[in-house]
């Protein structure tokens, strides 16, 4: 299935967190924090959102990092994806 968001809305899948520290110790899933950095795998057309016009910074394949409690999750296709406004988005990873 196809994601298009509307608006200013980016459709993100996070990058799974590291199971293992830097020491090699293993962290059970309850102990890893909820990863910030994701994939960005659509992005909406941008325009006129609240009497403001958006343009979009960003693009489809961009890691970002993303404000920990925003946006939506959701689970299509067997994939586990969260949808956020581009003003969610924090940087762009390089």
């Amino acid at each position: 299935m196809k994601i298009k968001p509307l608006f200013d809305k980016v459709v993100i899948e996070p990058i799974e967190a590291e199971e293992r520290t830097k020491s090699g110790i293993i962290l059970p899933t309850a102990a890893q924090e909820k990863q910030q950095l994701a994939k960005i795998i659509a992005v909406g057309p941008g325009g006129t959102v609240d009497g403001k016009e958006i343009e979009m910074q960003v693009k489809e394949g961009m890691k970002i990092l993303y404000s920990k409690f925003s946006g939506n999750d959701f689970k299509i296709d067997g994939k586990e994806v969260t949808i956020i406004r581009q003003s969610d988005i924090l940087a762009i990873v390089e």
